[in-house]
């Protein structure tokens, strides 16, 4: 496996999390296109992640799937670009981007597929409900300028992806606190330039069939 970092995505994907994740960093890297149907299903990709889904990264011969902790792998491994915080003030950094890939995801994938937990069966689920898990993200992005605070964390990329998509799709609903949060993350430069990139990759493939 090749030295430095190597991204493998599909702009239509959550691959736009790790693009955004990575320009934040500065860090030189090496797309790899894939496609749902053939590369992504193929051989030397399931080596990388047999789950045959988008995105992975390699790094020095090391492979980080799931977008969360391709966030906290970024972090660390470009630690100079001061985009996690300090071991000792982790805690919001930490539990903000687990929320975010765990019990917010899980309550909104549900709610898109047409499931509502029963009282008794959000006991077991760890979102509880689609409303609780909405509320409690609410008072997150309220609390600071940031997830983790008053600074710029990679845990931001994960969260305001979610929030951003959110806002887009209509998977959360048109709350103040959602889009003041957002607006402060998609006017970042790294964020406009992972998103030209995808933009005129998807338009690339648009044009080509």
């Amino acid at each position: 496996m090749a030295d430095g970092l190597i991204f493998y995505t599909n702009p239509m994907s959550r691959g736009q999390i790790a693009r955004w994740a990575i320009e934040e960093t500065g860090a030189p890297y090496e797309t790899v296109l894939l496609d749902y149907a053939t590369t992504m299903k193929a051989a030397p990709f399931l080596s990388i992640n047999p789950m045959g889904k988008v995105p992975a990264i390699t790094h020095n011969g090391h492979v980080v799937t799931e977008c969360a902790a391709i966030c906290a792998y970024l972090g660390d491994a470009f630690a100079e670009a001061g985009l996690a915080p300090a071991l000792p003030e982790r805690a919001d950094y930490y539990r903000w981007l687990f929320f975010a890939a765990g019990p917010l995801e899980q309550a909104i994938i549900n709610r898109s597929m047409g499931f509502t937990a029963t009282e008794a069966q959000g006991r077991m689920a760890g979102y509880g409900s689609y409303d609780l898990a909405v509320d409690v993200l609410e008072k997150a992005v309220s609390a600071h300028p940031y997830i983790a605070g008053d600074w710029f964390t990679l845990a931001d990329v994960y969260v305001g992806s979610q929030v951003g998509w959110g806002l887009q799709f209509g998977t959360l609903p048109k709350r103040t606190a959602f889009e003041d949060y957002f607006a402060r993350l998609s006017s970042r430069p790294a964020y406009l330039r992972a998103k030209a990139i995808d933009d005129d990759l998807i338009a690339a493939a648009k044009a080509t069939g």
